[in-house]
């Protein structure tokens, strides 16, 4: 029998990559989501926000006392210089809190890392996974998707897009690539289907934990 193993999963935003997590989630998985990480440590009380208000100053932490996150998006895309000081401070506090909750994982269950970001920060989560599973699209698709869910202006989308890793990047690096084009769910979920069924996340062929 293969041990379960330690997936790397990522893809830009608006590949599809938050529901492909839910359904390795529905088939036992243990999910990180390391960008609901760092959203509970910039919450109210978070454990990043003293830092970021030191760091940027308190006007990034908005009247709801969360770290004002539209604020905070418009200085890193403006100051690349800002977004490392940001990174600095929060990559290793989701680092300590992704290791807590991988050692909560069963003997024999997968554990799947949701990192958007993987592939950018590569060196340092490449170390810890034994494969790395990519959700691709083309970047239409990416466009059309968040602008129909973010309300977000086009040319914000477009940055954001521009900001994160090229597909090519992050096919290179994956282990498995699923298209997400065209796909509808059901289709979406026979892929995962398939993957979890050919023992790619180190599970036996028939398990479904």
């Amino acid at each position: 029998m293969i041990g379960a193993r330690r997936i790397g999963l990522t893809g830009g935003i608006g590949s599809g990559k938050s529901t492909v997590a839910r359904m390795l989630s529905a088939h036992g998985a243990r999910v990180i989501d390391t960008d609901a990480i760092a959203r509970a440590l910039t919450q109210p009380g978070g454990a990043a926000l003293q830092d970021i208000a030191d760091r940027f100053g308190a006007e990034m932490i908005g009247t709801d006392g969360a770290l004002d996150r539209a604020r905070m998006r418009d200085l890193v895309f403006a100051q690349p210089q800002a977004k490392r000081q940001l990174e600095a401070i929060l990559h290793p506090l989701i680092g300590e809190e992704t290791q807590r909750q991988a050692q909560a994982a069963g003997p024999a269950q997968p554990v799947v890392f949701d990192v958007p970001l993987l592939v950018e920060n590569g060196a340092r989560w490449r170390r810890q996974v034994d494969r790395v599973l990519v959700v691709d699209c083309s970047e239409a698709t990416q466009e059309a998707r968040v602008l129909a869910r973010s309300g977000w202006p086009q040319a914000q989308v477009a940055q954001v897009i521009r900001q994160q890793a090229s597909r090519s990047a992050r096919r290179a690096a994956a282990d498995a690539v699923i298209l997400n084009d065209t796909l509808t769910l059901a289709e979406l979920e026979a892929e995962v289907d398939a993957l979890w069924a050919l023992g790619f996340f180190g599970v036996p062929a028939t398990a479904r934990l």
